[in-house]
């Protein structure tokens, strides 16, 4: 994990219980108001903290593959999070800032941190099931 500021869990905190409520709008303007504040670097920590909180703890050495069945048929905010999730997971800093370079370019970054926000409150809830 990078080193992210403590405000980053904070926030990365709000937007999970906005998530879990179903406030999708709060979780947007949680993350508007993060990009206020600080830029897109604050949103990529908050993302990169909320990445740390689906996968929970990595087990150290070696490249690690995720699956996600039918990811290429899925849409643009999912490919983002699978993808996201899985330079987490290998700590390739690279690949995830050219996914945040990418989803920038094409207008789609509040939709895949929306996606990944979704996908990070449904994995908690199936852990916990």
């Amino acid at each position: 994990m990078t080193d992210v500021p403590q405000h980053a869990f904070d926030d990365a905190a709000q937007v999970l219980q906005c998530a879990l409520t179903g406030d999708s709008a709060a979780v947007a303007d949680t993350f508007d108001a993060v990009v206020d504040r600080d830029g897109v670097v604050g949103a990529w920590d908050v993302a990169w903290c909320l990445a740390a909180t689906m996968v929970g703890q990595v087990p150290p050495g070696g490249a690690w593959t995720l699956e996600f069945p039918g990811i290429d048929d899925a849409r643009y905010d999912k490919r983002w999070v699978a993808r996201f999730v899985s330079a987490y997971v290998n700590g390739d800093f690279p690949t995830g800032e050219a996914l945040f370079g990418a989803a920038i370019a094409d207008g789609t970054l509040p939709d895949c941190l929306l996606a990944l926000a979704g996908s990070t409150v449904a994995t908690l809830r199936h852990r916990a099931a």
